[in-house]
């Protein structure tokens, strides 16, 4: 789930602010029983990645409101292109009227695909599916 980044992802950006901290938080464990894990680990990415021995390198797309689909995936072609293994929306990227996803999924997939071309390396982004799309 997104609960975590829901409740101090966007708290903790505020540049507003000079110092927080977190310093509780309580979860029902009825909540807690609901979440299974994730479905596999960090050797799967590895292994999907072909990526060993070294650090993943990515980043989140920025800004996460306001782009294009074709920006957005011009953006991802950028950051593929320059080096890093991967890109991921935002947690709080959905399906907007100005970027739906089937948009965002089609340029990113485009952007990949022209990454992985140039560079002779696999590529990935993650895309927020969260909600309904």
């Amino acid at each position: 789930t997104n609960m975590f980044t829901s409740i101090v992802g966007n708290v903790f950006g505020f540049k507003a602010l000079r110092a927080l901290r977190l310093e509780d938080l309580r979860i029902p464990p009825a909540y807690v029983k609901t979440f299974q894990g994730p479905p596999h680990g960090i050797q799967v990415e590895r292994d999907k990645l072909n990526k060993y021995g070294r650090p993943l390198l990515g980043c989140t797309i920025k800004p996460k409101l306001g782009l294009s689909a074709k920006n957005y995936g011009r953006a991802v072609y950028e950051c593929l292109r320059g080096g890093l293994d991967f890109t991921k929306d935002d947690e709080n990227v959905n399906s907007q009227p100005f970027m739906r996803w089937r948009d965002r999924f089609l340029f990113c997939a485009e952007a990949i695909y022209k990454a992985q071309a140039e560079t002779g390396e696999i590529k990935g982004h993650y895309l927020n599916a969260t909600a309904g799309t």
